[in-house]
């Protein structure tokens, strides 16, 4: 499988801002995310971020405090890859 490409910064900064959140505790998980991954996101963790970000805040707080799971169109590779990531504690 060749390796996935690279956001480059423009990317990266209109993504972060489209991933800015209603809810301060969704805010918290998504710039820890930033921090740990931004300057290496992929097309492939845009895509699976990009999808979340398309949910409510009550519905992505419960994904994010694993109160449920991706299901439907969201139970994808990226999706979960992403999830997994937003919910790592460093």
């Amino acid at each position: 499988m060749a390796e996935e490409a690279l956001l480059d910064e423009r990317e990266v900064a209109i993504l972060r801002w489209r991933s800015r959140r209603g809810l301060v505790e969704n805010d918290l998980f998504i710039e820890r995310f930033f921090a740990a991954h931004g300057p290496r996101l992929t097309q492939r963790q845009a895509r699976g971020l990009t999808a979340l970000m398309d949910l409510s805040d009550n519905d992505l707080l419960d994904l994010l405090l694993r109160r449920k799971e991706p299901t439907e169109v969201l139970d994808t590779p990226e999706v979960k890859e992403v999830l997994e990531q937003l919910r790592h504690r460093a």
